[in-house]
């Protein structure tokens, strides 16, 4: 949606609005429902009962605060007040206090609009799934049965005495250790001793410190291995007794409202007093919220859980713990701690059982976070002879290069473009979405799959059993595919430029403007623009990992690893036609899923796991591409595809690419044309 021009008498009668997390923003006329407002200009929101304050789904929440990028000063206020059908829906649904119903909420002045997960009627595909590898298991927290002697008027011993006793006694620890418990444990001790008839079983963390006690014997206890990015968290309930990963749960990260990239969120905090602390409880309520679910869906007790290991970016590390990130939002990105940190969950709004703790992993540097941490300590290139590059893609890619005798770490600025924002028809990965792609080099005519549709969707398909499918958009993965083919058929120059002269040979090739777009859909377009998006962000990532190899004085790396949920889902064919990987055979390509939450899983079941990471961080060397001179040269030469200055020798062999036009002569084919114009005017 693009801002209207409006003269000055019309700003009376118009506001600006900006809908989270769809980014969709204008001038809009006032007294006009957020529903109506949001149907106008296809903002993503359910609604069953048409509007009538029946089904309550069409809930959303008005973003607080000052937003400079949007240019919106947001209050509860530039809203209408509730109602009395909203009122009678509130009183009788329970309609939280934050909450308004779109359908009844009119926009009387400028304001930024969230529209929850629960409300959009295609919700996001939360796709991080966490693969058990092999570790052994040796927890930090664990569980011992007990047979406590009975108070003795000839003893004059406190019940938690015995109990340390009987430790040492039945379970072989040191006479000389001091075993300690929490306050919570002391506060109970004597009832859960009563309640149990002398047997209680105690959790043990860190081989001295007792957490938790149930009367009676205790089979089982949990933990939660947590990665916090800044679009998805992701959840992994473990047993501690087996390692095995009972239930898993998965959402959008609450704050995005307040920007898709990392460094909107730190400039809400350096322009709003306080902002830290109502960024760092979102995304403490959210973390909680998903744990809680995911214990819900394994019909287990929330308050089993103790123990939590998380990961994150640095920005997302530090708001999880509740510190402010400020100084990572300019040179030179300095920390709090890149330290491991643990605390009880219950510090930081994580409310569980009250012994629960929570042991984050180091952070590497300002803009390389413990989840690339993780992502190094389950995929161990430090191990291997030959060297891996791991590629994390995310608003900010995080790059991994290294083998047993030196490993480095940088981070590239790619920004959203790969996960579907800056692109005319991008979204997230969610029912509706176009996600991989397949275009005839003799037609041009495009086929695709799409999220929630089994089978591929073609033209002939969509008038006969998929006439009734809706397409929403395009997501990154789609994103990717759709250029390669692009390029692979010609419709795209090396250069990126859609090669207007096409439109001749498909009625696909469409003019816009000075330049021209590929169609892929009735709904979904192409753009030059989002050729540039693209072509920025993956200029950005290729000059990354180059920045590496050079420092390691290689010209090829043995092995690629895309981890990550978009990772997870890029053919690694498409990545190497456009540049996003160095130059190798496909089968050195691989989708590793979600490293980075499998990295906490490792540390969640193993104490040797969490050391040997707080070692290895140490020895790793971090690259600060912004302080780098190369940086922009590989930046610019990376813009081609799949390279400006390599020609990607060992993908030729593989596979057979198009002799692309480039610049000059995309030129004189536009020269040709408009001098065939001018001669038939």
């Amino acid at each position: 949606m693009k801002d209207q021009k409006l003269n000055h008498k019309d700003h009376d009668k118009k506001v600006k609005v900006f809908f989270s997390p769809s980014g969709k923003q204008g001038l809009v006329d006032k007294n006009k429902t957020v529903l109506e407002i949001a149907r106008n200009y296809g903002v993503d929101i359910d609604s069953v009962c048409g509007g009538r304050a029946m089904c309550g789904r069409c809930q959303i929440e008005v973003s607080q605060g000052e937003f400079a990028k949007f240019g919106i000063s947001s209050k509860l206020e530039n809203l209408t007040e509730r109602n009395e059908t909203e009122q009678r829906y509130a009183n009788k649904r329970k309609l939280s206090s934050s909450r308004r119903l779109s359908c009844q909420a009119k926009i009387l002045n400028d304001v930024v609009i969230d529209v929850p997960p629960e409300s959009q009627v295609h919700r996001q595909v939360v796709r991080k799934a966490l693969d058990d590898r092999d570790v052994t298991i040796d927890p930090v927290v664990n569980l011992y049965y007990l047979e406590v002697s009975e108070p003795d008027m000839h003893v004059p011993s406190g019940d938690f005495e015995r109990i340390d006793e009987a430790l040492k006694l039945q379970w072989g620890f040191k006479k000389n250790e001091n075993i300690t418990a929490d306050l919570n444990v002391h506060q109970i001790i004597q009832k859960v001793l009563r309640e149990g008839n002398w047997k209680v079983t105690v959790a043990v963390r860190g081989g001295n410190r007792i957490i938790s006690i149930w009367p009676g014997l205790k089979e089982k206890v949990y933990g939660a291995a947590v990665d916090v990015g800044s679009t998805t968290i992701s959840v992994h309930l473990v047993d501690l007794h087996s390692g095995t990963t009972i239930s898993s749960s998965g959402g959008m990260n609450p704050q995005i409202r307040f920007g898709e990239d990392l460094m909107s969120r730190v400039s809400y905090v350096m322009m709003n007093e306080g902002g830290e602390l109502e960024l760092s409880k979102i995304v403490q309520d959210g973390v909680e919220h998903l744990i809680k679910n995911a214990a819900k869906d394994a019909s287990i007790d929330y308050k089993d859980i103790l123990e939590i290991a998380f990961v994150g970016n640095p920005v997302m590390h530090h708001l999880l713990l509740g510190i402010n990130p400020t100084e990572l939002g300019g040179a030179p990105f300095a920390l709090t701690t890149d330290s491991s940190f643990e605390c009880l969950s219950k510090e930081i709004n994580i409310n569980l059982n009250s012994g629960t703790r929570l042991y984050g992993l180091p952070c590497i540097a300002g803009h390389v976070g413990a989840d690339a941490a993780a992502a190094t300590l389950a995929e161990e290139p430090y191990k291997n002879d030959f060297y891996s590059l791991i590629i994390d893609v995310g608003t900010n890619a995080e790059i991994i290069l290294g083998n047993s005798k030196r490993t480095l770490a940088a981070s590239s600025p790619t920004g959203p473009a790969f996960e579907g924002a800056q692109i005319t028809c991008g979204q997230r990965a969610a029912p509706g979405a176009i996600e991989r792609v397949r275009i005839d080099k003799d037609t041009l005519e495009p086929c695709y799959a799409v999220i929630g549709t089994e089978g591929w969707v073609d033209n002939e398909s969509l008038k006969g059993k998929y006439s009734n499918l809706e397409i929403t958009g395009i997501c990154g993965s789609g994103i990717i595919e759709v250029l390669g083919e692009m390029y692979i058929t010609g419709i795209l120059s090396s250069d990126g430029i859609i090669n207007g002269s096409l439109n001749s040979k498909s009625k696909r090739i469409e003019k816009n403007g000075r330049t021209y777009s590929y169609r892929l859909s009735e709904k979904v377009i192409i753009t030059q623009n989002d050729v540039r998006a693209i072509q920025l962000a993956k200029a950005a990532l290729h000059a990354g990992f180059k920045l590496l190899m050079d420092k390691m004085n290689i010209q090829q790396v043995d092995k690629v690893l895309l981890a990550g949920a978009f990772g997870s889902h890029i053919e690694p064919k498409y990545a190497m036609i456009l540049g996003m990987v160095p130059d190798c055979n496909f089968a050195s390509v691989k989708s590793v899923g979600n490293s980075a939450g499998a990295g906490a899983r490792l540390a969640l079941l193993s104490r040797e796991k969490r050391k040997e990471i707080e070692t290895l961080v140490k020895k790793i060397e971090k690259i600060e591409t912004a302080v780098e001179p190369k940086f922009q040269d590989h930046f610019v030469e990376a813009m081609a595809f799949p390279h400006k200055t390599n020609p990607y020798p060992i993908l030729s062999s593989q596979i057979k690419l198009p002799v692309s036009l480039d610049l000059g002569e995309i030129e004189n084919q536009n020269k040709t044309r408009r001098r065939k114009r001018n001669r038939n005017l």
